[in-house]
């Protein structure tokens, strides 16, 4: 039957209205993230009154707004991303939950002082004059921004701490020379790019393992969990409870080196008492497979997902928004301090751009850590986040500057990596899967064993990889390229 010309103009109509709602949807995060920046240009102006200085002002609280949607839209993913990958948390579940946290940790527990020159990589007697340290901060702010944004785009998980170092180096260097640069303190904040990525996938790695081996490999998988689940899940307790108390609380609370370890080791030992009748109860009726295994693991990785983004919302938020609150001081008081109280507003600003970048523009990344670089399930997504708490505390007590975002998608690759390994070299993995053949739930297990699809399949995408790699290794030079450009630039403006 043919089709009569109403029936046509009707499809045409119908297939324009479908057009114009995708271009809607698809301007939609922009337009709020656009009037979100606005708003905050507004209030800024508002808040510090009409002079001369509050167009100055208005464009930097911009640029800050700017900064932490971006800072939401990458670096905040990969505290929810390993959980989102691993079902236990769905995407909107995990949205909203790292928001909050997020803004929570921001005001409640985040710093209210900052260096004014990120992590010390400058010399203020260098910049002391007035207009040429705004300007370079200003610089700083936008050519961060930039770069987060652009890793964003590209799929990239990449360290806005570096990104800000960056930017404050090449806006440094534009304005003062090399001289002003501290050397010593970048060359450490370059060995956290190999030390935080290695350390959080070599622990990553030693966390599956006992997994594997004490667990997932037992032949009674669930009074194997029994005994060990509540062992990890106390573990867990008492690495986060050192991690907020180390890195998460320090608004609230200095706590003395003794202090944080009896605490610590109080919750690790409560925790394993409670978590035995809980892990007992739950497992009662399980079948004895891996599927009932990771169920076991979703209550505590969800936990640890919150208790991510609430860390990283204390303790990097205020980095973040450093620069601005040196413009804001700077402005108002006219010197150039070393370190600086940041407004109550500014950390609001933090707080909310965060969450609202990662409402808008979080499930790219949260996609990528989560799902794209190797297959996650709840006890590899569990070890991700174990690794970033344990690795953060390792390396303070060491002394060694890490990344929370090389931490976190370190441990990523250190999983994949590990499994890679672990399927093509274990005898005992090989003796389990001839064991249970084929047929049942572990088909899959039986389609790795096969010497043609090891070398066939690699389980971590090597595409991703060299991507991930390379962004991180330019994000320092990269940012500080683009802030020198943008500081001369501002030459010929002013």
């Amino acid at each position: 039957m043919r089709k009569t010309s109403l029936d046509k103009d009707l499809n045409k109509f119908l297939t324009l209205d479908i057009a114009r709602r995708s271009v809607s949807s698809r301007l939609t995060a922009p337009g709020v993230a656009i009037l979100f920046i606005v708003v905050v240009g507004l209030y800024a102006g508002l808040t510090l009154g009409i002079s001369d200085t509050t167009l100055f002002i208005m464009i930097a609280a911009m640029l800050g707004g700017y900064m932490a949607l971006t800072i939401g839209a990458n670096d905040v993913a990969n505290n929810v991303g390993p959980a989102v990958g691993a079902r236990a948390l769905t995407l909107v579940g995990a949205l909203i939950i790292a928001a909050i946290c997020e803004t929570a940790g921001a005001l409640l527990a985040g710093g209210d002082v900052v260096a004014t020159i990120s992590k010390g990589i400058i010399d203020p007697v260098a910049v002391a004059d007035r207009n040429i340290f705004m300007w370079a901060m200003m610089a700083a702010l936008f050519s961060s921004a930039v770069w987060v944004h652009l890793a964003t785009w590209i799929g990239a998980p990449v360290s806005t701490t570096h990104s800000v170092v960056g930017g404050v180096m090449g806006a440094g260097v534009a304005a003062v020379g090399f001289s002003a640069v501290n050397w010593a303190t970048m060359s450490a904040i370059v060995a956290s790019w190999v030390i935080s990525p290695l350390m959080g996938g070599v622990i990553a790695a030693l966390f599956l393992a006992v997994i594997k081996i004490n667990i997932v490999y037992q032949d009674d998988k669930i009074a194997a969990a029994r005994k060990w689940v509540p062992l990890l899940m106390a573990v867990m307790a008492g690495a986060f409870t050192s991690y907020l108390c180390m890195k998460g609380l320090r608004k609230i609370w200095h706590p003395t080196t003794y202090e944080i370890v009896g605490i610590s080791f109080s919750v690790l030992v409560l925790t394993y008492i409670a978590s035995k009748p809980w892990v007992y109860y739950q497992s009662q009726g399980m079948e004895n497979r891996n599927q009932s295994l990771r169920k076991l693991f979703h209550v505590p990785l969800i936990a640890a997902a919150a208790l991510l983004s609430f860390a990283h919302g204390a303790n990097d938020v205020a980095n973040a928004v450093g620069p601005l609150a040196a413009i804001v001081h700077t402005i108002q008081f006219g010197d150039v301090s070393s370190k600086v109280h940041i407004p109550i507003w500014i950390m609001v600003l933090g707080g909310m751009g965060i969450s609202l970048g990662l409402l808008l523009y979080g499930p790219r990344i949260i996609r990528m850590v989560g799902e794209q670089i190797t297959k996650m399930n709840p006890m590899r997504a569990y070890c991700v986040s174990l690794s970033a708490a344990t690795t953060v505390i390792v390396a303070s007590a060491l002394g060694l500057p890490v990344s929370s975002t090389h931490i976190a998608v370190g441990a990523v690759f250190g999983v994949g990596f590990f499994r890679e390994y672990y399927t093509a070299h274990s005898k005992r993995r090989r003796e389990y899967v001839r064991k249970k053949g084929r047929g049942g739930s572990d088909l899959w297990d039986e389609k790795l064993a096969s010497p043609d699809e090891l070398q066939r399949r690699k389980l971590v995408r090597r595409a991703h990889f060299t991507t991930i790699i390379a962004a991180w290794v330019i994000t320092v030079p990269a940012a500080a390229a683009l802030s020198a450009s943008i500081y001369y630039l501002s030459l010929l403006i002013r």
